[in-house]
């Protein structure tokens, strides 16, 4: 979120349009009947809100989620890593963009260097919040050449690194395709110093294509979503803090679930809205952006308010 935009006096939804854990656990359950098996909490940044344990706590409950995890700039992690653990967090994903103090600080735009990212990978790793992912957006000018330093620092540890074609995902990070690293060259730039091959996906709609080293020092992955379009294979979908269903990544708008709720809509509503909008949903935002001269200049959602 841009300091300069979202300085100390900003002022921020209130907290009555914001789900309740009790909201958000309601809507997440009709999820899962309608055939949801992964959840991920994110943001903005999901550590700042308020007993974040207690809502991993209450999610867990749900039965058929197989796998819970949180996205985080890992700010806070050292201090939350155990108790999400406790909880029944599954793993986490760390965002680090670099090694570097001054690109990370620059990357991050409030200045900060990454000692306490670090700190927190490690006390996530000491929780056993594993496979621990940490995800690095490539911009060409800024941390391209210090890339293989952060692969030098997790390998042959628990930690996967992913490397992430920077998105124009909202509209307010200045996204101009000459920033854009193609994932063939990034991965083709490790193979030369640790040779790599290519391994299957985990699962069909995985987001990363995955490589591992030869000599067997563990694994790196790349999301190639403006180079490799996987609009096809998506099955993410995202709940806003303010109770939007978004279907995509880079959508305009979302479906509002949260006035029907709070208006007495039963779950069999709710579920009935939930399905209707993903089988109607025709997003392919990633493939045609190559079609549109100059790219699509629409406005989207902005990436804090949907997360990754």
């Amino acid at each position: 979120m841009p300091v300069e935009v979202y300085g100390e006096d900003y002022q921020f939804s209130p907290k009555s349009e914001i789900l309740t854990f009790e909201e958000i656990k309601r809507l997440i359950a009709l999820f899962q009947r309608a055939g949801t098996e992964k959840v991920r909490i994110t943001g903005g940044e999901p550590l700042i809100r308020k007993n974040i344990s207690g809502l991993v706590a209450s999610l867990v409950d749900i039965p058929g989620l197989n796998d819970l995890t949180l996205t985080t700039n890992g700010w806070f992690l050292a201090q939350h890593a155990a108790d999400l653990k406790k909880a029944g967090l599954n793993r986490v994903t760390v965002s680090l963009d670099s090694l570097d103090s001054k690109i990370f600080a620059q990357m991050n735009g409030r200045g900060f260097g990454p000692k306490k990212v670090l700190q927190g990978i490690e006390a996530a790793l000491a929780a056993g919040l594993t496979p621990l992912k940490v995800n690095a957006v490539v911009k060409r000018s800024e941390n391209f050449d210090s890339l293989l330093d952060l692969v030098a620092y997790f390998r042959a540890t628990e930690v996967i690194v992913r490397f992430i074609e920077y998105m124009d995902v909202g509209n307010r990070n200045g996204w101009v395709m000459d920033e854009v690293v193609p994932s063939a060259e990034l991965v083709e730039r490790i193979d030369r110093r640790w040779p790599l091959e290519p391994m299957e996906a985990n699962y069909r709609g995985e987001v990363a294509s995955r490589y591992r080293f030869l000599d067997g020092q563990g694994e790196i992955g790349v999301i190639s979503s403006i180079t490799q379009p996987f609009c096809g294979d998506c099955v993410r979908a995202r709940l806003t803090t303010d109770g939007r269903f978004i279907t995509c990544l880079f959508a305009e708008t979302g479906l509002n679930l949260r006035d029907p709720m709070r208006a007495g809509a039963g779950d069999d509503e709710l579920s009935g809205l939930i399905e209707s909008c993903w089988s109607n949903r025709e997003d392919r935002y990633s493939e045609l952006r190559a079609s549109v001269p100059g790219g699509d200049s629409r406005r989207k959602i902005e990436m804090y308010q949907v997360g990754g």
